[in-house]
């Protein structure tokens, strides 16, 4: 328990440390700086609050200036800049440093919770279950993150064939491209209305068709999307019928997404094997660590001993590591490009 509660207290202590290092190392001048300087204080104003302590504790660390140096800190790595483009495609409103603040506090979170727990349940304060306890919370944001990543792209290419449609039609009826995009913009819903605004916005600013094009497929990383843009910039160099290249983009999606559906029902049963072949030993053996504490206390006995560890230790490292390539190897198998 007490060496519990100095790791605890040790991770505390390396996050302060960070934050000072992060706001001792950036910089105090810069156009980004008093951007986010006015941004803050127009978040501020009661008059666009709606009065003080409106905002809670999401409001307070928001303009928290500690997580806003560490923020920029963070930024200026490349680990950074992916986490804020990942974030990014997820359509979170958070910054880097928020969700990393959200990461280190469920990695945390997560064995303080059973620590706390081990008087009801003793076993939840066994050392290797506070371990996996920790793994476990340290997997939970990033997986969170790639869900919504996947739902928000699986989302978007659901409505891009009725949206290439809606923008053929469009060019037809007479409208610019352009007009085709912004009536996407009213008529669609998000995320499909939320990234092309942003290409509209980008226009609006200055940017080229073609490179606000581009930014979108970067953004949203969408093959379909990415041979529709392709289509364009090609159809903007050499001409042509753009209302009838679209309509055949659009059913070639349209067959694209009906073959994956097909694919998908064929390869459940072998799909649902992979995660009971992997899930099943893992639950089996949490089971029995809560039904009975002492029934696999032999595996870590030290004699018998390999390469120093208790020779079940051994035996369970392989044998997850095997579950491990054979959940993969299912995996790589029903994975059907399309």
């Amino acid at each position: 328990m007490n060496t519990m509660a100095l790791a605890i207290a040790g991770v505390a202590a390396l996050a302060i440390i960070l934050i000072a290092i992060g706001i001792a190392t950036s910089g105090g001048s810069g156009m980004s700086d008093r951007l986010e300087r006015y941004a803050s204080s127009s978040k501020s104003d009661p008059a666009k609050t709606g009065g003080t302590g409106q905002g809670g504790v999401a409001e307070l660390i928001s303009q928290s200036q500690a997580l806003a140096s560490l923020n920029r800190v963070v930024e200026r790595r490349d680990f950074g800049a992916n986490l804020a483009r990942d974030i990014a495609r997820a359509d979170l409103k958070l910054k880097p440093s928020e969700f990393l603040l959200i990461w280190a506090g469920v990695t945390v979170g997560v064995p303080v919770g059973m620590l706390l727990l081990s008087p009801l349940v003793p076993t939840f304060g066994n050392p290797l279950f506070l371990l996996i306890g920790g793994f476990i919370g340290f997997l939970i944001p990033r997986f969170w993150l790639g869900r919504r990543k996947s739902g928000r792209l699986n989302s978007f290419n659901k409505q891009l064939p009725d949206t290439i449609t809606l923008i053929a039609n469009a060019l037809r009826a007479g409208s610019s491209f352009l007009q085709a995009i912004e009536l996407v913009v009213r008529e669609s819903r998000p995320p499909i209305s939320t990234e092309f605004g942003r290409v509209i916005r980008e226009v609006n600013l200055g940017l080229p068709f073609d490179q606000a094009l581009e930014n979108m497929v970067r953004r949203v990383r969408s093959d379909d999307l990415e041979l529709m843009a392709t289509a364009i910039s090609i159809q903007h160099q050499v001409g042509g019928n753009l209302a009838e290249i679209l309509d055949s983009i659009a059913y070639t999606i349209r067959e694209r997404v009906r073959i994956k559906g097909e694919i998908k029902t064929l390869t459940a049963q072998q799909r649902m094997s992979g995660y009971v072949v992997a899930g099943l030993p893992i639950g089996l053996a949490g089971i029995l660590f809560i039904i009975a504490p002492n029934f696999m206390k032999p595996m870590f006995e030290n004699p018998p001993a390999v390469l120093g560890l208790p020779a079940g230790v051994v035996i369970l490292i392989f044998g997850g590591f095997m579950m491990f390539l054979g959940f993969l190897f299912i995996r790589r198998i029903v994975d059907i490009e399309v």
